[in-house]
């Protein structure tokens, strides 16, 4: 069973900035993809970033200059940095890794995102 916690999420400010965490624990052999998707109320869950393979990155075209994704393999934790934050990011936002050994998809807790004046 592989375990994923989340962290950093709060209250923002519009134009601030923000830095989720989430590492994934557990019977871990090897993690094909680690990424970021939100949630705002009344919304479908959307995709806001992924990385494949610790290399290869692709972001939702409303987070692209202003959120970075990264992943740190050694410690199997995904970062997202989020810069410029404004309203429409208000979301509750889940980690999802999808593991390859052993196979299957696995979505963290969620964590709430604010952006507020």
């Amino acid at each position: 069973q592989v375990q994923l916690v989340e962290s950093g999420g709060g209250l923002v400010q519009p134009g601030g900035s923000l830095r989720l965490s989430c590492k994934a624990s557990g019977n871990i052999v090897r993690i094909f993809t680690m990424g970021w998707y939100r949630q705002a109320p009344g919304k479908q869950r959307e995709l806001v970033a992924v990385i494949i393979s610790g290399e290869i990155t692709t972001y939702a075209d409303s987070v692209k200059g202003r959120f970075t994704i990264s992943r740190n393999s050694a410690k199997d934790t995904v970062y997202l940095q989020m810069n410029s934050l404004n309203s429409e990011d208000t979301a509750v936002y889940y980690c999802k890794v999808v593991v390859l050994s052993p196979a299957g998809d696995y979505w963290g807790q969620g964590t709430q995102v604010t952006v507020s004046s």
